[in-house]
């Protein structure tokens, strides 16, 4: 019995094993050699599969491309979204839609090594205590790259301090993780780029252990959609935000204690220069430290009492 036909005889549905949402929007130049690639290698592999293709609204012929494309891969399925939704809303569209038990996420510009996707599945059927496997890159060729690189290290070292949690590669494209663990946390999903960054915090704030596999990262083929100073502050606030939903003390406390403790210095300081006599700056510093330090202790409480996610 081969592979495929294993997988399918394990899915009481028999519903495909692996489904793979590809994000598609003006990507027509090349958006069929992508789906060849990653149709071969899941052919190859013997998992079952399921290829949601999903046209973004794109403005140039990429529909046109895989409407054509669409009678030789009998695996692939082509959406049309009536109007641009971004990559995190077709991510989470078709996480949603898929009927597959593991999901894999990845992009159609040609810069993920998609033929290593059976690698991630395999992770993930090898290690059933892994329920994410990441797709980390070994260097930045994207553009600005010269602002990307020590951007995304700052990004990074600050999710990793806030969730004490290692992170080779905080928003990699390529991924593949366990569908039902995810479920709960795609209304989180934010409609662009950050959708993958919330997706691996939201496992490590609730314990969902990640793998990591190192990967190649080529040049992209076609016009990136990426908006460097937008983009970035997206980026980082989605980081703060998605560690205050799981983790306020987190965020809130260490300033508030700061600010108590540096108002409480300054207070010891102020008397010994002039007793009973309290500056207005040292009453701001610990009331503003008290303020922030309750509103922490009250976010921590709201997550706690919270159902679900």
């Amino acid at each position: 019995m081969t592979r495929n036909e294993t997988s399918e005889a394990d899915r009481p549905d028999g519903g495909p094993r692996v489904t793979i949402v590809l994000p598609c929007y003006n990507e027509q130049a090349h958006v069929v050699r992508e789906v060849e690639r990653i149709c071969a290698a899941m052919d190859a592999s013997g998992y079952s599969y399921e290829l949601l293709a999903v046209d973004d609204a794109s403005t140039d012929g990429t529909l046109d491309r895989l409407r054509e494309a669409e009678p030789r891969f009998p695996h692939m399925s082509v959406i049309a979204f009536g109007h641009n939704g971004g990559a995190g809303t077709v991510r989470r569209i078709g996480t949603q839609r898929a009927r597959g038990e593991i999901v894999v996420w990845t992009d159609a510009d040609m810069t993920y090594p998609n033929e290593r996707i059976p690698e991630l599945v395999a992770l993930l059927d090898a290690d059933p205590s892994t329920d994410q496997v990441v797709g980390a890159r070994t260097r930045e060729a994207g553009t600005h790259r010269l602002l990307r690189v020590p951007a995304k290290w700052a990004v990074r070292k600050l999710a990793e301090r806030l969730t004490n949690s290692e992170i080779p590669d905080l928003n990699s494209g390529l991924r593949a993780f366990r569908r039902s663990v995810s479920l709960p946390y795609l209304r989180l999903l934010p409609p662009g780029f950050s959708c993958v960054t919330t997706i691996t915090l939201a496992f490590l704030s609730n314990q969902h252990r990640i793998a990591y596999l190192p990967i190649d990262y080529a040049k992209r083929e076609g016009r990136s959609k990426f908006h460097f100073v937008r983009d970035a502050y997206r980026y980082i606030l989605q980081v703060v935000r998605m560690v205050m939903y799981f983790n306020p003390l987190k965020v809130l406390m260490p300033p508030a204690l700061w600010l108590v403790g540096i108002g409480a210095v300054k207070f010891v300081f102020d008397q010994v220069r002039n007793p009973l006599y309290i500056p207005n700056n040292t009453v701001m510093l610990l009331t503003t430290g008290l303020i922030v330090g309750a509103v922490a202790l009250l976010a921590d409480l709201i997550v706690r009492s919270r159902n679900g996610v």
